[in-house]
């Protein structure tokens, strides 16, 4: 599974790139996935939508529903 997420989160990049942003894997452990986001999407406001509402829902869509992404400092 850890390997499906890589994939998706990797084209995941390119849209925040398109933003001025990024994101780093910082760990995945079983079905948790903490993410640093940078650039622009790190201090943006609405880091939180795009990691729940974005990142998140897509993950629990095409890889697993019990996914949970978490954003790290």
């Amino acid at each position: 599974m850890e390997q499906d997420i890589r994939e998706k989160l990797e084209e995941m990049r390119k849209y925040l790139q398109a933003d001025g942003g990024d994101m780093d894997i910082v760990s995945i452990e079983d079905k948790q996935v903490n993410l640093r986001l940078k650039g622009a999407c790190g201090g943006c406001p609405h880091a939180t939508m795009t990691i729940k509402q974005g990142i998140e829902r897509i993950l629990r869509e095409q890889v697993d529903p019990e996914i949970v992404v978490e954003q790290v400092a």
